[in-house]
């Protein structure tokens, strides 16, 4: 039988805006190591690296630098919770 992860429903995701572009997500660290994000429609619009991409390229986004740096920005000053560890 499988269990249910409860660190999901004890550490949801968060909402975190991107310093450079103001999209805000939803993101969540299992570890220092391990990000979650969901974009929605107003946050893939408003990202300027997602739409350069776009621009550029028939291919999946894989990642925005600028979010990553608001995402570690965020857990490092305990805005958003890293599951299992406190803030750097």
């Amino acid at each position: 039988m499988t269990s249910i992860d409860e660190r999901i429903r004890e550490v949801p995701m968060a909402p975190v805006e991107c310093r450079q572009c103001g999209a805000r997500v939803l993101a969540r660290k299992s570890s220092w190591a391990q990000t979650s994000i969901q974009w929605d429609a107003q946050s893939s619009a408003a990202c300027v690296e997602r739409h350069a991409a776009e621009v550029l390229s028939d291919a999946a986004m894989q990642h925005c630098s600028q979010l990553r740096e608001s995402i570690w920005a965020a857990a490092e000053s305990g805005e958003l919770r890293v599951l299992g560890s406190a803030a750097r």
